[in-house]
């Protein structure tokens, strides 16, 4: 099994969040040569919001929360992080109220969407991450790598037509 996921909210059963899950998840593995596991719940903006203030003091809805199993960041700015030992990778939380937000509001499916903040998370496991400006450079061509191979257009663009 690669994702294990729990529906918390059940608009995430009838948005298809397992199947999601599990094709962004594997997508991303596969790019990456990289096996493991990924948990990911699905919930709202209540659940959600209750976490952010409880893991990074911040009482407000995000879109996606991740909790690697291990630390992996790279030292250096646009560095790659280093391979998981741990098979089991962490866990994902992904909000319906906010990701349907974001999808109405950038005028895209939220099954795209979806997927996109899902392999964002599974990277997030890997020890990619975009606070420092190489990094968020490195993190985002990935994402729109693994995106372009699952027929998905890149996030980061003008254009966010379907394809």
């Amino acid at each position: 099994m690669v994702t294990e996921t729990l529906i918390e909210d059940d608009r995430w059963q009838e948005a298809g969040l397992a199947v999601l899950a599990h094709e962004a998840t594997v997508a991303t593995l596969a790019h990456l040569d990289v096996q493991g596991e990924v948990s990911v719940m699905g919930c709202d903006d209540t659940r959600i919001a209750t976490l952010n203030a409880a893991f990074r003091g911040k009482a407000v809805p995000t879109n996606v929360l991740s909790w690697p199993s291990e630390e992996l960041g790279a030292e250096a700015d646009g560095g790659e992080p280093i391979a998981p030992d741990d098979p089991e990778l962490g866990d994902i939380a992904i909000s319906y109220d906010t990701c349907l937000r974001e999808a109405q509001a950038a005028k895209i499916p939220l099954e795209q969407h979806t997927t996109h903040l899902i392999v964002h998370g599974v990277l997030h496991l890997l020890g990619y991450d975009h606070e420092r400006d190489a990094d968020a450079e490195l993190m985002e061509g990935i994402e729109t790598e693994i995106l372009g191979n699952m027929g998905l257009p890149d996030p980061y663009s003008s254009n966010k037509s379907t394809p």
